[in-house]
């Protein structure tokens, strides 16, 4: 039976050293999705690698999905399980396609309804489609994160200011300095 996995190291869990240890640089995902590909059990998948989150998307066929992802992002990364342990989200199934909705729409973002994660969502399916990892499932999956994601921008106000984490910067640096220009 096919299910939909998700494993998540993010900003609400995980402090930064954390996620560095994990995260995939740009040059070296094309090999880790064959890798991950080929492991027992994984019929499909994709790697989301952020500042703020580390997430291995994942059709598998097996009843052990969370292992299979827990031990692929350790081993990969030659990092004791144990110590990643306490830093993961899973979600399968239908809890799966919320959590990555709720990534593609910046709900689940550091700052919320932040656009740039659609983005790098986008970034990642076209790497693990240009890697030939993807299946009819997982598709599907990340079109449903896209077009949820453009609903939300589109139908409610989420969207409607300019949101990032350089811009609360500077707007908070406003509010606390009268004058910022004046400031050294």
């Amino acid at each position: 039976m096919q299910r939909i996995a998700i494993l998540s190291v993010n900003h609400q869990l995980a402090p930064v050293e954390v996620r560095e240890k994990v995260a995939f640089a740009a040059g070296e995902l094309s090999n880790a999705l064959a890798q991950f590909n080929q492991t027992q059990g994984v019929e499909a998948c994709a790697i989301l690698s952020t500042c703020n989150r580390t997430e291995v998307y994942a059709v598998i066929n097996t009843d052990n999905a969370k292992e299979i992802l827990s031990d692929y992002l350790s081993n990969t990364h030659n990092i004791d399980r144990s110590e990643l342990d306490s830093y993961l989200s899973y979600f399968e199934g239908d809890d799966a396609v919320e959590h990555i909705c709720h990534v593609a729409t910046g709900l689940d973002s550091l700052v919320l309804g932040e656009p740039q994660i659609l983005g790098q969502l986008k970034d990642a399916y076209h790497a693990a489609k240009e890697a030939n990892t993807l299946n009819k499932l997982l598709e599907k999956l990340f079109q449903h994160a896209f077009s949820t994601a453009k609903k939300v921008r589109t139908d409610t106000e989420i969207g409607s200011s300019p949101v990032s984490v350089a811009y609360c910067a500077v707007k908070l640096s406003e509010k606390i300095f009268a004058d910022l220009a004046e400031q050294t």
